[in-house]
This record gives structure tokens, C-alpha cells and sequence, in this order.
């Protein structure tokens, strides 16, 4: 016969006594030998490793690990042309400073986030980049439209950013950690109407195409629509359109109607380059300026042989003299077949910000006595304290972050005869 076992109370010590028979005595001591096995091993200390919030940054501790830079570029998406330049130019930068000894014996580690195509993206990609991977700082994000959404939440953390492509008025502006490499479009747009007039001075009307879902675009289209104006030219009609969209005969043919002798597109290197296309195939024969969105060799493969002739402002050239230059542009055409594009340039130059300005700020007091959130201070401050010679030239930064440059260019699309390949022309 079989007595009923009734506990009374159990917890993680000695158990209650139970009433029992000669059977059930013998349960009772099985049941408590699993209870204190069970509890010896509740009891045990649970050992964590735990990583205070001020540790010092990735790299900052010894020379065997490296100094993490950010790089948030929208890698899928409508911007991906464009990124995909600015990641070939980050990447040849890596490596060339990590083979001259990176940052006084200590490699940098380039890491990666995809901001997509809007601003929900850059926003996670930036928050990734600060929370997760403690970057030192972030080259980025791909677009004006993202920097004014992302740029926000890197300035509230005080983690330096360098924009590498963003030409949109007011960047700098968003905060004290906000610089770009990255001439304003102000400065660089009006030099391509001048450049159009000089390539025919027969110039009198003009049809104005912009993407009026992007920062960028619509900074950009007011400062060609004002260089239009000072050179007394007739603006005969502004045509909007998206920059999804793949389909501008209605824009196109608004425009022709007008009879203009020059086209002035503000868009990305998709969008654009269709409009180009559709522009030729509908019988324009007249000139052709592209904002800084088309300025890619990625156009190429969209407008192909109709690409030939585009007037494109630029804000680097190959040819420019210069020792780093010259190791850049080596170092993109021997991975690439072809001449390094304004983008790649950009990039490489903002992550040699990144390592010449924490090689001055090791010298100064080393990286590996400061925690992550004093690092980001002390190389904001370098940033913007210092001067550099880079493939864009000298340049150097306002206390705001705007870029200091002076040299820019003009060049011009020449394809070759089979029309899927071509190269950027440089006036003089």
C-alpha cells in the first residue's frame, strides 16, 4: 500500500518533513537528493563579463586590435550606384593606410551598414554603427536626404561624422559633429551653365528637370535655376518628376514644345540617366547638364551611347597633381579597369580624415587612455583643427564642418563607339 506524500512547503535549503510509511521514507530520501542537486545548482554564481559603457573604443586598448570607422551607405536601394563608389573608394583606403601602418602602428577596420534608400534606414544604420559596432566615427550616409534624418541622432551621441557625398545646403549645420568632404553644390553647379555657354554661346532657353523627392535634388535645382538666371538665360519650364520613377515622356514632351537649347537635369544616376535616354530617343539634340546625382560611370550602362555629350561639374579629377592622388587613382584602376569617379575620391578622403586626424590626436595623448565617449570628442576636435592633402586637393574645415577646397573641374561625357562603355572627358 502506498502512503500519500504531502509537502508542505519546499524551497531551495532543507525540505520540510513529509508523513510517510517504511515505502514512502524510502521516496522521501530519493525526492530530497534531487531536490538539494537541484537547488546546489540554482544557487551557483552566474559569472558574466561585463563591458562598462565607457570602454575605451575597438583599437584603443592595444595595437592588435583595430580602431573601428563607420561607413553607412545605402548599398541596396535607388542610391546604389552611387554607394557602390563610395564603398570601392572606403575599401582602397583601408587598405592603404593599414599597409603604411594605420593609425601609429594600430589598423583601422572599415564597417559596413546598408542605409537602403530612405531615412528609416540611415537612422537604424547610424544607431547600428554607434550602439553596437562603438565606432570612433561614421562616413555618411549616402544621401542629403538620409544625413538630414541620421546626421541628428550622431550629433545627440557626439560621434564625429564625415559626409562624403552630401552637397545639400545646410549639412554642416545640423550639429557641432557634423563635417563633409563633400563640396557644397553652391559652389560646384554653377561652374557646368558656365561651362554649357562656353561650349555654345547660342544658349538662350533652358528646361529645368528635378526629382522633388530628395533633399538633394531640390537644393541642388534652386542653385542651377539661379546660375541660370545671373546668366541672364530664359528658364521656360521646371519639370518634376520622382526619382522611382522610369517613364518622363510626358515631361519630355511639355519641354520640347518650348523648343529649349538647354536641358538641366537634377537627378540619380537611374532616374537620370532614363530621362537622358528618353530625352535623345524623342529627338532633342541640343546640350545636356547633369547635377552631381549623375555624376557616375554607372549612368552608362542606363543611357549608354546617348550619354555622349552630358555636361557634368565635378568636384575631383584623376589628373589632378599630387602623391596621394596618384597612389589612389593607381589603386582604383588597377581593381576597377577604368578612371576612379567623384565619389570613390570623396570616400577615400573622408576616411583619411578619419586616420590622419586620430594619428595627430594619438600623438597628442593616446587613444588607449581614453574612453570611447572622450575619444569622440578629442577626434571631432582634431577634425576640424586640421589641414590635408588629399586626392581632392588641400583642403581643410570651417569651425562649422563645411569643407575648405578650391580646385574643381568640369568634364564631359565621351562614350566609346560600341556605346556601353565610356569615360569622363576633362575640360579645360
Amino acid at each position: 500500500m502506498f502512503t500519500t506524500i504531502v509537502v508542505a512547503h519546499t524551497h531551495c535549503g532543507s525540505p520540510k518533513m513529509f508523513k510517510k510509511s517504511i515505502f514512502s521514507h524510502i521516496l522521501s530520501s530519493f525526492i530530497t537528493f534531487v531536490l538539494v542537486v537541484a537547488c546546489s545548482q540554482t544557487n551557483q554564481p552566474t559569472t558574466t563579463t561585463n563591458t562598462p559603457s565607457n570602454t575605451p573604443a575597438a583599437g584603443t586598448t592595444n595595437s592588435a586590435t583595430a580602431l573601428p570607422i563607420g561607413a553607412a551607405f545605402s548599398q541596396t536601394s535607388n542610391y546604389a550606384l552611387l554607394a557602390q563608389e563610395s564603398v570601392a573608394g572606403a575599401k582602397i583606403a583601408e587598405k592603404y593606410f593599414n599597409d603604411r601602418g594605420g593609425v601609429n602602428g594600430t589598423p583601422i577596420k572599415m564597417v559596413y551598414q546598408d542605409t537602403g534608400g530612405d531615412e528609416a534606414g540611415a537612422i537604424n544604420a547610424f544607431q547600428t554603427l554607434i550602439n553596437q559596432d562603438r565606432v570612433v566615427g561614421i562616413v555618411g550616409p549616402s544621401s542629403s536626404q538620409q544625413a538630414f534624418s541620421a546626421n541628428p541622432i550622431a550629433e545627440r551621441a557626439k560621434v564625429p561624422v564625415i559626409g562624403a557625398s552630401n552637397t545639400a545646403k545646410g549639412i554642416p549645420e545640423i550639429g557641432e559633429y557634423i563635417a563633409r568632404v563633400s563640396a557644397p553644390i553652391s559652389l560646384v553647379a554653377p561652374n557646368a551653365v558656365k561651362a554649357a555657354l562656353k561650349l555654345n554661346p547660342k544658349i538662350k532657353k533652358v528646361a529645368v528637370f528635378y526629382a522633388q523627392n530628395d533633399a538633394f535634388t531640390t537644393s541642388e535645382t534652386e542653385i542651377f535655376q539661379q546660375a541660370i538666371k545671373n546668366q541672364r538665360l530664359d528658364i521656360v519650364t521646371v519639370q518634376k518628376f520622382q526619382t522611382t520613377d522610369t517613364d518622363f515622356q510626358a515631361q519630355i514632351g511639355n519641354a520640347l514644345a518650348l523648343k529649349p537649347d538647354l536641358v538641366v537635369i537634377s537627378g540619380l544616376a537611374a532616374d537620370g540617366g532614363n530621362s537622358i535616354r528618353q530625352l535623345r530617343e524623342l529627338g532633342y539634340k541640343g546640350t545636356i547638364v547633369g547635377g552631381n546625382g549623375l555624376n557616375t560611370s554607372n549612368i552608362f550602362s542606363v543611357c549608354q551611347a546617348l550619354c555622349d555629350g552630358i555636361i557634368i561639374a565635378q568636384a575631383y579629377s584623376p589628373e589632378a597633381p599630387g602623391e596621394i592622388n596618384a597612389a589612389f587613382r593607381d589603386a582604383y584602376v588597377k581593381q576597377n579597369k577604368k578612371e576612379p569617379p567623384q565619389f570613390s575620391a570623396q570616400a577615400f578622403t573622408a576616411v583619411q580624415v578619419f586616420v590622419e586626424a586620430l594619428k595627430a590626436l594619438d600623438s597628442k595623448t593616446k587613444l588607449s587612455a581614453l574612453s570611447l565617449a572622450e575619444l569622440r570628442t578629442k577626434l571631432n576636435q582634431q577634425i576640424l583643427a586640421g589641414k590635408y592633402n588629399t586626392p581632392l586637393g588641400e583642403i581643410a574645415f570651417t569651425p562649422e564642418g563645411e569643407v575648405l577646397q578650391s580646385q574643381f573641374y568640369i568634364a564631359q561625357i565621351k562614350m566609346n563607339v560600341d556605346g556601353n562603355n565610356g569615360k569622363f572627358i576633362f575640360l579645360k
